[in-house]
């Protein structure tokens, strides 16, 4: 009985250590589930991240505009703000590994789509080291922020962590 205790005890040590590093490769990321065509936010999940880093990709993601405590900025399809870096470049992405654990990428498999209020010119994407298509609003990659668990939150604004400053985006494509 001792040992089946113990045994308990460590699975469910190993569960809280697994949940605290965010490890899961479920459908609760910034980027659930692939969806089609929606060009408007849907209800809101807890972002997290894959075993890449990489948020799982939206085929034909949608970027939109979302109402936050920073104003209008870029949002993803379930509404969580996206973010541009500044170490970045228009056709290179600087965060990866760690970085993208905490920062992960918004990825489409398909043809992106800019939502209203939005320049469809501006949205383009760029292959990533690991082949997947990282969306680029006007020259800046994007990235959603393991720190916002709700749609509408900016915890990301003005993080300066991994180098650079880190900022949510408005439609003429810029830092807010």
């Amino acid at each position: 009985m001792f040992r089946s205790v113990l045994a308990g005890g460590g699975l469910a040590a190993a569960a809280v250590l697994l949940a605290a590093c965010g490890g899961s490769s479920s459908p609760a990321s910034s980027q659930p589930a692939p969806s089609t065509s929606s060009t408007s936010p849907t209800s809101p999940t807890s972002p997290s991240s894959s075993s890449t880093g990489t948020a799982p990709p939206a085929a034909g993601a949608a970027v939109s505009l979302g109402s936050t405590s920073l104003g209008m900025v870029l949002v993803n399809e379930q509404g969580f703000t996206l973010y541009l870096f500044q170490a970045d470049t228009p056709t290179m992405s600087a965060c990866s590994g760690a970085c993208a654990a905490v920062w992960p990428p918004a990825t489409a498999t398909g043809t992106p789509v800019a939502g209203p209020g939005l320049t469809p010119s501006l949205l383009t994407t760029l292959t990533r080291s690991d082949g997947s298509k990282q969306l680029v609003y006007n020259g800046h990659p994007l990235y959603t922020y393991a720190g916002d668990n709700a749609a509408g939150q900016t915890a990301g604004e003005g993080n300066t962590s991994f180098g650079a400053g880190w900022f949510a985006v408005n439609a003429g494509g810029n830092k807010v």
